[in-house]
């Protein structure tokens, strides 16, 4: 078989292909700063979790005595490698040429150190307030056989745990990197939470699938969130030009949201202790301590059976209304 046409097809195509990236700048990466490593990123969660959680991933023979030991072997993993990713997104936001690359961003180099230094120490009082997330999944399901459980096994706490360490990112204004965590996150549970999101201790979600909770969402104390619901903007399609403006929902202390409730606006909010029930549709606040309910649907039944069917009949029964 002559090779020279099908040489000939792929060097057009490879043409062909290489011009469409030429044409289409919004889709290719060429001649700029390295990106951030997502899959150094996702090592990097895994290792965290082994801070946040020791003993229930990675090294499971860990005791009391030989804790110390393994901290300082995974801090000492993250610290280079958190340095390295992070390093990334600052020289990306600072859009450096290419004839830069081999130097040296001295003033990146020393962000980085100090923002991964930052994080770092705040690992304690990320851990504080998973503690407290811990046993809200396990108070709040009766389901759960103990704590144990819900750390192994909750989508709702996974998505939790990484929107927690990725929102020190976000506070300390990496760029890329905390989103890529949370997205991550996304993709294993279902659960979108933005980096950006304030939540309070002791939050709850149950299920957890479909859940989406937007990037100035602020959320209280002891909050309990079912599978479906949005916390969203009320207005989306106004897009970049709502950069940096209060967007999304407030929810207060103590309030529990029922599957499928979509909550908009970032004037909305919802008052400490209030209920809102399953699958409804909320664009205004709601005071402290209201049951927010709508009128239940008109149910429509007829018993089966005892009349035989008219097969020759042009209309035919029908068993139940939706």
């Amino acid at each position: 078989m002559d090779r020279n046409p099908i040489n000939s097809e792929i060097s057009s195509t490879v043409d062909a292909i290489v011009q469409s990236v030429h044409d289409e700048p919004r889709l290719q990466h060429l001649n700029r700063v390295d990106l951030p490593n997502r899959d150094q990123i996702i090592h990097a969660i895994e290792l965290l979790r082994q801070l946040v959680y020791p003993g229930y991933f990675g090294k499971r023979d860990l005791t009391t005595e030989n804790l110390p030991q393994h901290v300082n072997a995974i801090v000492a993993q993250l610290n280079e490698l958190l340095y390295d990713q992070v390093r990334c997104c600052l020289r990306y936001r600072e859009n450096l040429a290419v004839d830069q690359i081999t130097g040296r961003c001295e003033h990146c180099d020393t962000e980085a150190r100090q923002i991964v230094d930052t994080f770092l120490a705040r690992v304690p009082d990320v851990r504080t307030l998973l503690a407290a997330d811990v046993q809200a999944a396990f108070d709040g399901d009766p389901a759960a056989g103990n704590t144990d459980e819900t750390i192994f096994s909750y989508p709702g706490l996974l998505a939790l745990t990484v929107q927690r360490l990725a929102h020190e990112f976000y506070q300390l204004q990496v760029p890329l990197l905390p989103r890529i965590m949370t997205e991550w996150a996304h993709g294993l549970t279902g659960i979108d939470i933005h980096p950006g999101a304030q939540l309070g201790k002791g939050l709850m979600i149950d299920h957890g699938t479909g859940v989406v909770i937007g990037e100035t969402t602020v959320i209280g104390t002891n909050v309990k969130i079912y599978q479906g619901v949005t916390l969203g903007a009320l207005a989306p399609a106004f897009g970049q030009l709502l950069r940096g403006q209060k967007r999304h929902p407030t929810i207060e202390d103590d309030v529990t949201i029922y599957a499928g409730a979509t909550i908009l606006g970032g004037d909305t909010v919802v008052g400490r202790g209030t209920v809102i029930g399953g699958n409804l549709f909320i664009t205004a606040s709601i005071p402290p301590m209201h049951v927010v309910t709508t009128e239940p649907p008109k149910l429509h039944m007829r018993q089966r059976g005892g009349k035989k069917r008219d097969k020759s009949a042009k209309t035919m029964d029908i068993d139940f209304f939706i």
